[in-house]
C-alpha cells in the first residue's frame, strides 16, 4: 500500500513537472518573443500645425519596416522649453525617454545638467563608428557640440528666421511684392502702410517661449546675447545697438502697425488674410503654404541698413538617453532612419526646416526638386550662409536666464518700459544668476 502511495505521488510529481517544464517553456517563449520587440520612447516639439502629422507618419514607416523595435511617440507643448522641463522631471524619476528633439538654444543647459549616451560611443557600438564624419559637414556637426568639442547630439532640424507677406495685402497697401523690405527701416514703413492704406495688421514677430528671433534682431545690429568676462559668460544684450534693435519691433506695437499676441493669434491672423507680414521660422513654411488663401510669399531676415546679417540657426538636435543597451542600439536605428535622404525629405516637406545632411538638398530623387519648384525653399537654403550658433545660457539656472529674457519681451512690446531699461536690468538679474 505504502509503495503504491509512493508510486502515484511519484506519478504526480512527474506529471506537475512536466506541466510546468510545458508552462515554464510557454512563457520563456512568450517572454523571448516579447524580449524581441525593444519599445523606445521619441520626445518632441511637433504640434499638429508644426510637423506633428509628419512625426506620426515617420513614427508608423518605421514600425512597419523594424519590426523588432516600437517607437512611441510623444509631443511635448511649450517647444524646447517645456520639453527640457519635462525631461528635468521625468530622468529625476528614472523615467528617461530614449531619442529627443533637443532645441540647440538648450545645448549647454543639457550637456551640464543632463546624462546623455555619448553618441560617438553609441555609433561605435552599432556597428557605425564613422555615421556622423561620413555624413554630416563639420560647422553643421558644431551645432550640437560643447565649447569643449563634445558632440552631445546629431543635428536634425535646422531653420532660419525668414520674414513671410501676404502679396495680396501688399498690392492693396500699394507696395510691391516682388520687392519686399529688405531692412527694418522698410519693414517699419511698409506695416505702416498697410495698417493705414488697409486697415489690417501689419508685422508680427514670433513669441515662442525662446529667444530665437530676437537674438537675430541683436545681432544683426552688431550686438551680441553672450559675452565672456573674465572667462565666465555674461549677458552682452545690455547695449545701445541690442535696444536700438529691439525698439524696432516696440514701436510698431506702439503706432498700431505692430501686433504683441500669441503665436496662434499671429499665426491665424496671417493665415485668414488680416496681416501683412510675419517674421518666424521657415519651419512654418509647409503649414502656411498648406492653411493660407493667398500665395505665401517668404523674404530673407530683415537687415539693418548695410550691417551684415547675423541669423542663429534655430531647430534642434537628437539625443539620446538610454541606459539600457539594447535600447541604445534601437535609439541609434532611429536615428540613422530619421536622417536618411528618404525622411529627411519628408520632415522638410511636412515642415519646412532644411535637411542637416551632406547632398540632401541636392538629391535629384528628393529636396532638390521640392527647392527647384519651391521659391520660399531655395531663399531659405540661401540664407544659409549667414547662419551663427544659436545662444546657450550655461550653468544650473539657464533655464531660469532664458524665461527672464522671454519676460523682457513681453516687457518692452507691451510699452511698460523701453528696451534699454528693461535690457539693463535684465541683463543684471541674468549676471547674478549665472
Amino acid at each position: 500500500m505504502e509503495m503504491k502511495l509512493k508510486k502515484v505521488l511519484a506519478a504526480a510529481m512527474i506529471s506537475l513537472l512536466a506541466t510546468t517544464a510545458i508552462v515554464g517553456c510557454g512563457s520563456d517563449k512568450k517572454s523571448a518573443d516579447t524580449g524581441k520587440k525593444v519599445q523606445i520612447e521619441y520626445w518632441h516639439v511637433a504640434a499638429e500645425s508644426f510637423g506633428g502629422a509628419t512625426v506620426k507618419e515617420l513614427v508608423a514607416d518605421f514600425n512597419k519596416t523594424h519590426p523588432n523595435i516600437e517607437v512611441v511617440e510623444k509631443y511635448n507643448p511649450d517647444m524646447y522649453k517645456g520639453l527640457t522641463q519635462n525631461l528635468q522631471a521625468a530622468m529625476a524619476s528614472g523615467k528617461n525617454p530614449d531619442v529627443v528633439q533637443m532645441g540647440y538654444s538648450f545645448l549647454n543647459y543639457a550637456a551640464e545638467n543632463f546624462k546623455y549616451t555619448d553618441l560617438n560611443e553609441a555609433f561605435k557600438s552599432a556597428g557605425d563608428e564613422n555615421f556622423m564624419k561620413d555624413n554630416y559637414l563639420p560647422n553643421v556637426l558644431q551645432l550640437a557640440q560643447t565649447e569643449d568639442g563634445k558632440q552631445i547630439g546629431l543635428p536634425y532640424s535646422v531653420s532660419v528666421p525668414v520674414l513671410f507677406y501676404n502679396p495680396e495685402i501688399f498690392e492693396k497697401a500699394g507696395l510691391d511684392p516682388k520687392n519686399p523690405p529688405k531692412t527694418w527701416e522698410e519693414v517699419s514703413k511698409a506695416a505702416k502702410q498697410i495698417k493705414d492704406k488697409t486697415g489690417n495688421m501689419g508685422f508680427f514677430m514670433q513669441e515662442y517661449a525662446d529667444n530665437w528671433t530676437q537674438q537675430a534682431l541683436i545681432e544683426s545690429n552688431g550686438g551680441q546675447m553672450l559675452t565672456k568676462v573674465d572667462g565666465k559668460v555674461k549677458a552682452g544684450f545690455d547695449t545701445p545697438e541690442s535696444a536700438a534693435a529691439y525698439q524696432v519691433v516696440a514701436d510698431m506695437v506702439k503706432n498700431g502697425s505692430g501686433l504683441h499676441a500669441t503665436n496662434e493669434e499671429g499665426f491665424q491672423a496671417y493665415l485668414s488674410g488680416k496681416l501683412g507680414m510675419v517674421c518666424t521660422t521657415i519651419g512654418k513654411r509647409a503649414n502656411f503654404e498648406k492653411g493660407a488663401k493667398f500665395k505665401v510669399m517668404a523674404s530673407p531676415f530683415p537687415a539693418f541698413g548695410n550691417k551684415p546679417t547675423k541669423i542663429p540657426a534655430g531647430g534642434n538636435f537628437l539625443m539620446v538617453f538610454s541606459k539600457d543597451a539594447e535600447k541604445q542600439k534601437a535609439a541609434i536605428e532611429f536615428i540613422k532612419y530619421l536622417e536618411s535622404p528618404e525622411a529627411l525629405a519628408k520632415w522638410s516637406t511636412g515642415t519646412g526646416y532644411l535637411p542637416p545632411r551632406k547632398g540632401v538638398a541636392d538629391d535629384p530623387k528628393g529636396f532638390k526638386k521640392l527647392a527647384d519648384e519651391n521659391p520660399n525653399i531655395k531663399m531659405a537654403l540661401q540664407e544659409m550662409t549667414k547662419v551663427t550658433k544659436w545662444a546657450s545660457f550655461p550653468g544650473a539656472n539657464g533655464l531660469q536666464a532664458e524665461q527672464l529674457l522671454i519676460d523682457a519681451r513681453d516687457i518692452i512690446l507691451s510699452g511698460k518700459m523701453s528696451a534699454q531699461d528693461a535690457l539693463h536690468q535684465t541683463a543684471e538679474k541674468i549676471n547674478k544668476l549665472l
